[in-house]
């Protein structure tokens, strides 16, 4: 399983020794969630924070876009070091237009579906994606509790890549803990986004290394 702890539960105070924990721990990515306060209610960190994260770690840096219009922003991306970019299917317009100059930019291409976003919605794109994150709260907080619901939308994006010949991982985000994980693991997912789990743990390394060995 790759683990990717969300740096919105850090401390921000001491953000440096959080990311040189996860530099040492056996979580294979970080993951950004950059929030506008337009398309949720919150507004998070920017690219000057992800410049500094990327620059502390070898990681796979893992950039989730919770904005409207994330298409302006793809160069910025980049030039902070990120690997992964993913954005809304919600936010954005010309979705197919997005992921091109996602990849034309050198990056992977990431597309997030909202809790109540059907999968379906990514049938006539799913070839041309790396990753499909479903949504296992809904978007703009920290904290939140796990929506069931999710686990039957892995089973359905799973048969859609497989029929696709789709190479896309399945990532799931929100509610993220080791029984929470344990069943997303089950019904397919390939990367757990984990943000309070890890960052509350009395022992976060100990803790990614619970959720990779799931």
């Amino acid at each position: 399983m790759i683990v990717a702890p969300s740096i919105l539960s850090a401390d921000f105070g001491h953000l440096a020794d959080d990311i040189r924990m996860l530099d040492r721990s056996q979580a294979q990515w970080v993951h950004c969630d950059v929030m506008d306060g337009v398309f949720v209610p919150n507004i998070s960190f920017g690219f000057p924070v992800i410049k500094a994260v990327s620059a502390l770690t070898d990681k796979f840096i893992d950039v989730h876009l919770m904005i409207e219009k994330p298409e302006r922003y793809v160069g910025a991306v980049r030039d902070c070091g990120a690997h992964m970019m993913n954005v809304h299917q919600e936010a954005s317009t010309h979705l197919h237009r997005t992921v091109q100059q996602i990849h034309a930019a050198g990056m992977k291409a990431g597309v997030t579906l909202n809790p109540a976003t059907p999968v379906v919605l990514l049938e006539d794109i799913i070839a041309d994606l790396d990753m499909v994150l479903l949504m296992s709260v809904n978007p703009g907080f920290g904290g939140q509790s796990f929506i069931p619901g999710v686990l039957a939308k892995i089973t359905r994006l799973k048969a859609m890549i497989a029929e696709s010949g789709s190479k896309a991982l399945i990532q799931i985000d929100g509610g993220i803990n080791t029984t929470t994980g344990a069943q997303c693991a089950a019904a397919g997912a390939d990367v757990l986004v984990a943000g309070s789990a890890v960052f509350n743990a009395p022992d976060p390394e100990a803790y990614i290394a619970s959720l990779a060995a799931l």
